[in-house]
């Protein structure tokens, strides 16, 4: 077993040495991870060379128009899928809006969609306004015990009348991994579309989309130490079937059908720093010469490994303590190091402060997944703590936050 090397990951993030940071403890890492230092050399060199309309037959226009292409070219190897099935938006959000105009058009009254309320609303709203249309929209529920999905409850609600079901790969509040895979079977033997949100996800490793079966995946690269960036992977069949949301003179570009705002052309040509970033990880651990499909696998393995071993104690601290509740499962199994609680004797903001004049920064709310708050019966308002870290954080901030809130509650 090859254990990461933490000192050698955080030396390719700028903020760790960077002196306004120093002794800073970034915990709210499923909000927004820190940028790699590939990523931001990307940038600085497209806005210092290549700062103009790409794809024009001079340069430095032809340089910045192949920035473009390969950052498309090497994320779909990573994502396993073809190019032309990746697409760059403003953000995940956005990118939902614009599938939910298509399947506007796409449908017909009385079909019907399935959301959780475990997601982030930009996985859940997009589908719901479908109703305006006459779309039925079944709602798949958690337990209010455990916070979690489950099989059965997709199997009730699976019909004839099903045509896409919309759940999230990892809950950005409860932390399960989910079995993709197996639900995503299940809805297609139904004869509908899986529409997977991977934003909570996709931090902790590239994940496989053909092996997951997603008829569309999405994330958010912001997330994923790179730019304010959405990624869709929508698979080639369906781009097919879907009505073009694009210019009408682009309907037959599979890339320019379900994004028509112009995207943001440096932030798109330093996508090529996160998989910079992601190789240089894998061949300072394993021997290079490999697929890029084995060596997502093994960065995804490799992250997954390390964020297990710290979560284990943050787990068995909250769930031992008498003035916090857990929310979601106590061990590291299938779980992302995305940790929510709640405080008894004091409301999550003031417990957030205390921790900030500690240095460590920790988020508080609902974290966009309101539905799911109120499901567990917690006040939107006041929402949860929610302390989420990734393979660069050291064990040294994990113990730092241990005792800090050993010390606050």
């Amino acid at each position: 077993m090859i254990n990461l090397d933490t000192d050698f990951v955080r030396s390719q993030f700028p903020a760790f040495s960077e002196p306004s940071l120093e002794g800073f403890a970034h915990f709210e890492n499923a909000g927004g991870s820190y940028a790699c230092g590939q990523v931001i050399e990307h940038l600085n060199r497209y806005y210092r060379e290549t700062k103009l309309q790409p794809y024009y037959g001079f340069e430095p226009s032809i340089g910045a128009g192949e920035q473009m292409d390969e950052s498309r070219i090497r994320m779909a190897r990573w994502l396993n899928v073809k190019a032309d099935e990746v697409h760059f938006g403003p953000s995940t959000s956005q990118n939902t809006c614009v599938v939910a105009q298509a399947l506007r058009q796409h449908l017909k009254a009385g079909d019907e969609i399935i959301v959780t309320n475990q997601d982030h609303e930009a996985n859940v709203g997009a589908w719901r306004r479908l109703e305006e249309a006459g779309i039925v929209v079944r709602e798949w529920k958690i337990d209010p015990h455990s916070a979690e999905l489950d099989s059965v409850g997709l199997e009730d609600l699976l019909s004839e009348y099903t045509r896409a079901v919309a759940f999230t790969h990892c809950s950005n509040i409860v932390g399960s991994m989910h079995p993709v895979r197996e639900w995503v079977d299940r809805i297609h033997a139904a004869g509908a579309i899986a529409i997977v949100d991977g934003v909570s996800y996709a931090g902790h490793g590239m994940p496989d989309v053909e092996a997951l079966g997603a008829d569309i995946y999405l994330f958010s690269l912001y997330k994923v130490y790179g730019p304010h960036l959405g990624v869709m992977v929508m698979r080639s069949a369906l781009n097919e079937r879907l009505p073009n949301q694009g210019h009408f003179f682009n309907e037959r570009h599979p890339t320019d059908r379900f994004t028509p705002a112009g995207p943001d052309h440096a932030q798109v040509a330093s996508v090529n720093g996160v998989m910079d970033y992601m190789e240089t990880v894998h061949d300072h651990h394993f021997d290079h010469d490999l697929t890029t499909w084995t060596r997502a696998n093994r960065v995804l393995e490799l992250f997954q490994q390390e964020e297990r071993r710290l979560l284990r104690k943050l787990l068995e601290f909250l769930n031992d303590h008498p003035k916090t509740q857990l929310i979601g499962r106590s061990t590291t199994e299938d779980r992302a190091p995305t940790v929510s609680f709640t405080i008894e004797g004091q409301s999550p903001a003031e417990l957030g402060l205390k921790l900030a004049e500690l240095k460590i920064g920790v988020g508080v709310g609902h974290f966009y997944a309101y539905r799911l708050i109120d499901a567990l019966g917690i006040d939107t308002d006041e929402g949860v703590v929610r302390a989420s870290f990734v393979h660069y954080t050291s064990a040294e901030e994990v113990a730092r936050l241990i005792a800090a809130l050993d010390q606050v509650l």
